[in-house]
């Protein structure tokens, strides 16, 4: 099982080496849209010194350092690192591991996550190492998908491929993607990792692509393990897959864009005070 998870994890790092535009194109206004409430889980305010874990292309640091905060990204892709330099220069990234963070205890009053816990192989690290880093009385809240009935974009795909493709692909084998879709799933993993007071609530948000072929060329560009299981089929059974897609796309069509319910969680913790 180790052996498993470390292939995950090396699966999912080079997956981001290869995807920082891509991602920042498909993704880019649609996880932005968890920023606000995700800050304002952790009180963020003038001065305040906060750790964006998993950082990506930086988005949540850049919206912290406009609010007055002291903001520090780190990623596992060096990709993505340079491509949050590129997109927010007056803030600092570095590479760091979500499951082994390159710093010190209770440096830091807040730390976020936005939908990249995810993307680890040992989520359970990462909560406890989020927790490490902050000072005493310190926010922590991290940000996932609803569950695939409620996020379209994934239900779709998903279900294409579950009708017309193979979805027992050989793919290193990580946590499950929708683990944490599950409300009272955040909250006893944060009480796990040490935290205290969980809160759990949903943000609306909406997807905006162009339609016929927008929602499947992100998924097979864009993402790391749906792409893997996409690019996996067979050319003959890919093409099924794309038609199904577009087909259950026509009922949220608005003109030349789709738009498509994808709303997300917001878990919030606060350290214990020493």
């Amino acid at each position: 099982m180790i052996l498993e998870l470390e292939k995950f994890h090396a699966f999912e790092r080079a997956g981001w080496e290869s995807i920082p535009d891509g991602y920042h194109q498909a993704f880019g206004s649609l996880t932005a849209q968890a920023i606000g409430p995700l800050l304002d889980a952790v009180r963020v305010k003038k001065g305040m010194k906060l750790l964006d874990i998993a950082s990506g292309p930086g988005y949540v640091a850049a919206a912290a350092a406009k609010r007055g905060a002291i903001p520090l990204g780190v990623d596992f892709s060096k990709g993505m690192v340079a491509q949050a330099q590129l997109l927010h220069p007056d803030v600092d990234f570095r590479e760091g591991d979500a499951e082994e963070l390159p710093l010190g205890n209770g440096l830091f009053e807040a730390a976020v996550m936005n939908f990249g816990i995810l993307h680890l192989a040992r989520p359970e690290h990462a909560l406890v190492e989020a927790q490490r880093v902050l000072r005493s009385g310190g926010r922590f809240a991290f940000s996932v998908w609803a569950k695939p009935d409620e996020t379209i974009g994934f239900g779709i795909v998903l279900r294409a491929v579950e009708a017309h493709g193979e979805p027992r692909i050989e793919l290193p084998e990580g946590p499950p993607f929708f683990r944490y879709s599950d409300p009272e799933e955040c909250r006893e993993s944060l009480l796990l990792a040490g935290f205290e007071s969980p809160t759990v609530t949903k943000v609306a948000q909406v997807w905006r692509l162009p339609a016929g072929d927008g929602l499947f060329e992100a998924m097979k560009d864009s993402t790391v393990r749906t792409a893997g299981l996409l690019r996996a089929q067979k050319p003959t059974v890919l093409g099924k897959i794309r038609e199904a897609v577009r087909a259950e796309l026509e009922k949220y069509m608005k003109g030349d864009v789709v738009e498509l319910p994808m709303p997300a969680l917001v878990a919030s913790a606060v350290k214990p005070s020493s």
